[in-house]
This record gives structure tokens, C-alpha cells and sequence, in this order.
């Protein structure tokens, strides 16, 4: 599991921590030193980066919570994800980092302003919409919405809600399609 230490309150430093730990959260387990992201720059409560991956690039956006439930529990810090890997030919892959070990078997659920919710498949602390298609619903309710809710279960059967700001998600995600085409 990504060990980050203490959970950081403040986005500004948290967003920069994630651009240095991202690579290392696509490229997990590989022996060759990480990129180094460079800032496409903060949108709201989004903030934008891209690093070279061979001769391509992958771009993403990233968001920490605006409040996280219940309050005591110990997590490593927690982000939403999208990414564009188009070498790969990934677009919009929506995922999130949620600060524990996922209880085995379950889902996490992300609800887009009470209206529309997707089921994410689970693995260690991470979890993914499975689809292109799903990906695609995903982000044009992000575009779309004001607030986002993930919920999930840790290995420790404790159920977390961590609700987002969906504020300059839509800026964000224009930014990083501008750049990786």
C-alpha cells in the first residue's frame, strides 16, 4: 500500500505531494526512476500534471476530499484520479487512491450529485470503473456535477465516505485533453 505518512489537510502541498508519488502510482513496481510530473496547473479543487512516458506523455488530474467519513480512522492520504495514457490508448480512466487496504470482494460506489452512481472494481488500496464506457459516464457526470461521493469498505470492514468538490474538474480535464491528444 502507498505509504504517505500523515494525512495532509491543505491541497497546495498535497497536490504537489501526489504530482512527486504519481508515477510511482502508474508505474508500481517497475525498476526504472520515476518521471517527474510537470503542473498543467490547479483548476479549483483539481490540479492538472503530465510527465513523459517514453516518447509519450500521460496526463492527469487529481483531487483530494473535501471532507472524509468517519473522522478518526487512520488512512494514508486519499485522491481521484482521471488519466489519459494515450501510447496506450487510455482516455478518461477514472480511479481512486483511498488511503487503505479494500476489504477483498468489495466495490466502491461513486455517486455524482445523488443522481448518478457507478460501482468500481477493488484491488489493494485503488479502485478502478472496469469499462472504457464506464470511464467515459463517469467523467461527463464529473464535467456535469457539483459534488461527488466515494464510499467503500476496508479490509478492517470499516465503510468510508470521502466527498469531493467537483469545482474546476471540467477545466482540469480540458487542460490535460489540450495535452494529450
Amino acid at each position: 500500500m502507498l505509504c504517505l505518512g500523515v494525512m495532509i489537510r491543505f491541497y497546495k502541498p498535497v497536490l504537489f505531494a501526489v504530482a512527486l508519488i504519481a508515477p510511482a502510482i502508474f508505474a508500481a513496481g517497475s525498476s526504472v526512476a520515476a518521471p517527474k510530473p510537470q503542473s498543467l496547473g490547479t483548476f479549483n479543487n483539481w490540479a492538472a500534471y503530465y510527465y513523459q512516458k517514453g516518447k509519450s506523455k500521460v496526463c492527469y488530474i487529481v483531487s483530494q476530499p473535501v471532507d472524509s467519513k468517519p473522522k478518526k480512522v487512520n488512512r494514508d492520504p486519499v485522491f481521484f484520479l482521471v488519466t489519459h495514457r494515450p501510447a496506450d490508448r487510455v482516455r478518461n480512466e477514472a480511479n481512486t487512491i483511498i488511503g487503505y487496504r479494500f476489504k477483498k470482494g468489495s466495490t466502491a460506489s461513486v455517486t455524482i450529485d445523488n443522481a448518478s452512481t457507478f460501482k468500481f472494481f477493488t484491488s489493494g488500496d485503488g479502485a478502478w470503473a472496469g469499462s472504457k464506457e464506464t470511464d467515459r459516464k463517469v467523467v461527463a457526470a464529473m464535467k456535469a456535477g457539483t459534488t461527488m461521493i466515494v464510499k467503500g469498505r476496508s479490509s478492517r470492514n470499516t465503510l468510508t465516505t470521502d466527498k469531493y468538490s467537483l469545482s474546476g474538474v471540467s477545466a482540469a480535464m480540458a487542460k490535460i485533453d489540450s495535452v494529450c491528444k
